[in-house]
């Protein structure tokens, strides 16, 4: 085996180290460079651009969010105006219930002071009934009979009493 110094190796080997990343910083710049010109190369080529198409997105979502957020807008409004009719339509049904209910009370007073005024006029026919039956149970039954006669014969009989005297005598 030969031996080498360790002093001799290392400045060989410092010399090649030294010009190898040189040599790699180059290349790797130079694949950079290649990349972006291929890049643009293809950006060109296409005539589209990821930034473009991110702005027209962007600008596509905007008037869609402003088309969703007018018609929230609208049927928003749509609701209220149905809310509206709705709150009018039961203030219009409450004002006809209230209107129903005086009605009722009123017929119901109208009912209670008719059904006490027919329980007077039973309680004074009842009493018109008990005061005509004990007169009848009081009279004599000649006078019964007379009163059953009709109201003509009876008529006739008490305006003229002298002419039947008359009459029976010539």
């Amino acid at each position: 085996m030969i031996s080498v110094p360790s002093r001799d190796i290392t400045t060989n080997n410092g010399a090649r180290i030294g010009a190898q990343p040189i040599a790699l910083a180059a290349a790797t710049l130079l694949v950079i460079v290649v990349g972006v010109a291929s890049i643009a190369l293809w950006r060109a080529y296409t005539g589209t651009s990821p930034e473009l198409e991110r702005a027209a997105a962007a600008r596509q979502l905007q008037t869609r969010a402003a088309q969703a957020s007018e018609q929230l807008v609208e049927k928003t409004k749509g609701l209220e105006a149905t809310q509206q009719e709705s709150i009018d339509q039961l203030q219009v049904i409450q004002d006809q219930l209230q209107t129903v209910r005086r009605v009722l009370a009123a017929q119901q007073a109208d009912s209670k002071r008719l059904s006490e005024q027919v329980s007077g006029l039973t309680e004074a026919i009842e009493g018109l009934r008990q005061s005509f039956a004990s007169v009848q149970a009081n009279e004599p039954a000649p006078a019964a009979a007379a009163r059953n006669k009709p109201v003509r014969t009876r008529a006739h009989a008490m305006r003229n009493p002298r002419q039947k005297r008359a009459k029976s005598k010539g």
